[in-house]
């Protein structure tokens, strides 16, 4: 056994006295199988091996995705562009900012070029931290925490 320690005590005292032979072999594998003080390092789980749930997705009555449980990913930049893109959108439609967070995700997800409010990637195409560093920041546009 490469790099496991025993002590070599209590099995040399019973070599030493006449134990029969099947019973010492007994100890040995018994011995063998418990590890000793064994110096492998224990298995690790691989990224690979990991399964992650999927994020869960918040679905408005609409069908626009409000939320998701993925944490939200953008750069300090890439959240200032996209808060103050949806801030834009929101002020021109007047009325309640936190009533026009919906129809903004409805139009950006629905468009197949990609908006400034999510850096002219296409809803489809961006990762699901990706998009719900859109949703906080239209959610902070609503908040006026952006201008």
């Amino acid at each position: 056994m490469t790099g496991a320690r025993c002590s070599r005590g209590p099995l040399a005292a019973l070599t030493a006295s006449r134990v029969p032979l099947t019973v010492l072999t007994g100890i040995a594998v018994g011995v063998a199988l418990a590890g000793c003080s064994s110096h492998q390092p224990a298995p690790s789980s691989s990224p690979a091996a990991a399964v992650s749930a999927p994020p869960q997705v918040g679905i408005s009555p609409g069908g626009v995705t409000t939320s998701l449980s993925a944490p939200a990913s953008s750069t300090e930049e890439e959240f200032y562009q996209a808060c103050h893109w949806a801030r834009l959108w929101m002020a021109d439609k007047h009325g309640d900012p936190h009533a026009q967070i919906e129809p903004y995700l409805a139009m950006v997800q629905a468009s197949s070029t990609g908006e400034n409010g999510t850096w002219h990637t296409p809803w489809s195409q961006l990762t699901p931290e990706r998009q719900s560093g859109v949703i906080v920041a239209v959610s902070e546009a609503a908040d006026g925490m952006c201008d």
